[in-house]
């Protein structure tokens, strides 16, 4: 059964920026904190500018066409 918690007394810079992030990733506040602590606790890391660039790599794309067929796939995967 999903449990709801609480942080008290967060300070007003930490927010703004929780804020920001969630607007970047294109997710509510609650999206973005779930996802946060998500990753925490199941120990992913976001990957850095570099592993992100060798796994985009590693794909082997040739075009933009190949970026869209794949997460075509993806999609009707699901």
């Amino acid at each position: 059964m999903p449990v709801n918690l609480t942080i008290d007394d967060v300070p007003d810079e930490v927010a703004e920026l929780l804020n920001e992030r969630a607007r970047r990733s294109g997710r509510t506040l609650q999206d973005e904190l779930m996802a946060i602590l998500t990753d925490s606790v199941l120990g992913r890391a976001p990957l850095s500018p570099s592993e992100a660039l060798a796994e985009v790599r590693a794909l082997g794309l040739k075009s933009a066409g190949d970026s869209v067929r794949i997460l075509r796939e993806r999609r009707d995967a699901e």
